[in-house]
């Protein structure tokens, strides 16, 4: 720890404890402005803890400690929150996808139809491969003969667009 030692702290927290105190109690307060989920703040501010001791290199200026760790801990704030909303998205298709499937009402089965019929067929094809058939989206490259960050970026595209979809027959009916 000596990086901590050596920056320029001001002369009230020269003790260690003292900074790291400082410096969890910054870090604490800027994830939980940050999170939508509250209870994830700890997880990521551990995980702050340990990108700063990975990177501690990086650091140009000692005198700059604090507001470095609360760019790292900010910054890992926004993935936990792009992390939760992609989860939740997957989850919804994989419930609609998945309850149709087993249900096999006529209704439901031609309502997805139609929805899947109004998408490109690369997309349908996608979208079937990873969630009907599923798929991961490795295979689904070597079958299609893509590259795996194409797969991903047209799977994600493509479930926004029938998301967009769903929500469109649901406010018209």
């Amino acid at each position: 720890m000596n990086f901590l030692r050596d920056s320029n702290i001001p002369e009230a927290l020269w003790s260690e404890d003292e900074v790291l105190g400082e410096l969890y109690t910054q870090m604490m307060k800027v994830v939980r402005h940050k999170l939508w989920h509250k209870n994830d703040a700890g997880d990521v501010v551990q995980e702050a803890w340990v990108r700063i001791l990975e990177k501690r290199s990086t650091l140009r200026h000692k005198e700059k400690l604090i507001p470095w760790a609360k760019a790292i801990a900010s910054n890992l704030a926004s993935n936990a929150n792009r992390a939760r909303r992609h989860e939740r998205i997957d989850d919804y298709l994989e419930h609609e996808i998945a309850g149709t499937k087993s249900v096999f009402d006529p209704e439901s089965m031609m309502e997805l139809s139609d929805l899947l019929g109004r998408l490109d067929p690369v997309t349908r094809t996608l979208l079937l491969y990873k969630f009907y058939y599923g798929l991961k989206d490795a295979e689904i490259a070597t079958a299609l003969q893509l590259p795996v960050g194409t797969v991903k970026a047209r799977i994600h595209r493509g479930k926004a667009r029938l998301k967009t979809q769903v929500e469109d027959v649901d406010r018209h009916t």
